[in-house]
């Protein structure tokens, strides 16, 4: 999936002239809806004369941007929108945890509008990340006469994907709703409290980012964390198990092309499954066929760059997430051979090797299971030994912390923070004698006991460097009553052996010669997810933190192990 060098030679040359011209921007245009209330957008026009194709962005987080951007200097109208009952448009916001919402009645009305502005050509294409996306997967099942294309990139299909097991994800949740979504909510009701994003971070770094997130049980938080969604966002915390969004149901009503752009360290990376779904069961041999995936070594948000964190992937991670949309509504809107329609289906940043590689399937069919055993004295070993356990304590009121980024993000991190912590089992490999590569969906077959009638196992997949460091490379985790489903819990029997089956992120990674493969087990990782109580009450409503004694059965009829599905290189 290369951008040819000629393309992207003249792509640059116009949008620099284009940029040299003075664009025409309308403020807060009213945009009106079916049932009559009135959304707000902000319109750009390239300077140079029409007709152009449209280009929408839906968004709960504010429309405004002072320039233009690069969409519009490479000859698009982009309307910006600010989602219904936010910001400068009316209305009441219906926020993702409500199962009846407008959004796809005004995605269809908004898309329809924006081909008949003056100097439109009547195509649209939408373009937009996480929520801005979700509006899109919203819209696109009504098949709106005008929409041509979409680049909607990392969202998953399913409300369940984004938050924890049967809870909220604090640390992201609660930082999304106090800081981001409900100083808008305020303003427009008047309630107390702060009204700006600005405001809200202030006081979150003050210290109500550590009282919010230590606070116990969510169905009791004030209503000034979700304002005026709190009835809908506590009504989804007792019958967690349902899903408001259920977005892959709609894609046997989509007839248009998507691109994904997403990362490994994106907690918003099964979005995947969207696209698997599409080349399934799209309705058009186009939207089959069109869909498109791009997979880096990022995280959910900002510009994709080298460097992720502490980790620098090399010069072949750049890259401009605007720079392929272009490219791709050019190909779509404005009938340029631009070469999308001859990419692969699939492109992934192999890690380790710090390379791009195009798949045909995502993950590769050609990827075969390797399975490596846990045993005693900290060893993965390629064939199980005699039984054995280990065993470590695990206490909710001092939980194993995330390594993430300020702003609560996701990102690859060196282990060794969390090195002298006793609630962490570690097994390795020796150091390998030749690369291995791991590229698709990594499983733990995990065979454990409890003290608790319910608690919670994370592993982590780890790359250990010849310099010693433990880099991060996917992660998953199960909750023990919801073992079998969130439809289906069942409480454990203290002492009981269970098999659990937890799949990890998706990822592909090349372990280098002398490198070792590294498998963390634990029972916690917060505030990315919430603790678990170990104890059998509902943890949305119940605040009480029981210590629990894990142990963790390998060898013999308990052969605990790693499954990696790796890429064997023909020799």
């Amino acid at each position: 999936m290369r951008i040819p060098k000629l393309i992207l030679f003249a792509w640059c040359c116009t949008s620099a002239a284009l940029s040299a011209a003075e664009v025409n921007v309308e403020r807060d245009v009213a945009v009106p809806m079916r049932d009559g209330v009135v959304l707000r957008a902000d319109v750009f026009r390239p300077a140079e004369p029409g007709p152009h194709p449209v280009l929408v962005l839906r968004t709960p987080y504010g429309k405004h941007q002072k320039k233009a951007g690069p969409h519009v200097e490479a000859g698009y109208i982009v309307v910006r929108q600010d989602a219904r009952g936010r910001y400068a448009s009316n209305g009441k916001w219906e926020s993702f945890y409500r199962f009846d919402t407008h959004d796809a009645a005004d995605g269809y009305d908004t898309v329809e509008w924006a081909a008949k502005l003056p100097g439109s050509n009547g195509k649209v294409g939408t373009f937009g990340r996480s929520y801005n996306a979700f509006l899109q997967w919203r819209l696109a099942p009504l098949r709106p006469p005008s929409l041509v294309a979409m680049s909607a990139g990392t969202i998953p299909p399913r409300l369940t994907q984004v938050e924890g097991p049967g809870t909220i994800r604090p640390g992201r949740r609660l930082n999304w709703f106090y800081c981001g979504m409900t100083p808008d909510m305020r303003l427009r009701s008047g309630a107390d409290g702060p009204k700006t994003k600005a405001e809200a971070g202030k006081l979150w770094k003050d210290g109500e980012c550590d009282r919010l997130l230590h606070f116990l049980p969510w169905l009791d938080l004030s209503k000034t964390v979700f304002e005026d969604e709190e009835e809908a966002v506590k009504a989804w915390l007792r019958q967690p198990h349902l899903d408001p969004w259920r977005l892959t149901d709609g894609c046997r009503n989509i007839t248009v092309p998507n691109l994904d752009i997403v990362g490994w360290f994106d907690h918003c990376n099964d979005s995947i499954e969207l696209h698997q779904t599409m080349r399934r069961v799209g309705k058009t041999k186009t939207a089959r066929t069109g869909q498109r995936l791009i997979i880096g070594p990022w995280s959910h948000t900002g510009t994709p760059r080298r460097k992720v964190g502490d980790v620098d992937f090399g010069p072949e991670a750049e890259f401009s997430i605007e720079q392929a949309e272009i490219r791709w509504f050019d190909h779509w809107l404005k009938g340029k051979d631009t070469g999308v329609d001859k990419d692969a289906p699939v492109r992934i940043f192999v890690m380790g090797a710090n390379q791009w590689r195009d798949e045909q399937e995502w993950p590769p069919k050609r990827a075969r299971k390797a399975e490596w055993f846990l045993a005693s004295n900290k060893r993965l070993l390629t064939a199980t030994e005699k039984p054995g356990a280990d065993r470590y304590r695990y206490d909710p009121r001092d939980p194993v912390p995330t390594l993430w980024s300020p702003n609560m993000f996701t990102l690859p991190a060196d282990q060794a923070p969390l090195a002298k912590r006793q609630d962490i089992l570690v097994y390795q490999t020796e150091p390998l004698a030749t690369a291995l590569e791991v590229t698709g969906y990594p499983e733990v077959v995990l065979h454990a006991s409890s003290s608790a009638p319910d608690t919670d196992f994370f592993v982590k997949l780890i790359d250990v460097a010849t310099d010693g460091t433990n880099r991060d490379i996917a992660s998953g985790m199960v909750r023990a009553r919801y073992r079998n489903g969130l439809d289906k819990p069942r409480l454990l029997k203290p002492g009981e052996i269970v098999e659990y089956r937890i799949k990890l992120r998706p990822t592909s990674n090349e372990f280098q010669p002398g490198h070792r493969i590294r498998l963390d087990v634990t029972s916690s990782d917060f505030p990315n997810y919430d603790r678990n109580h170990n104890t059998a009450a509902d943890q949305n409503a119940d605040a009480t933190l029981v210590v629990a004694e894990q142990t963790i059965h390998h060898g013999g009829r308990y052969a605990s192990r790693l499954v990696l599905p790796v890429i064997f290189r023909p020799k």
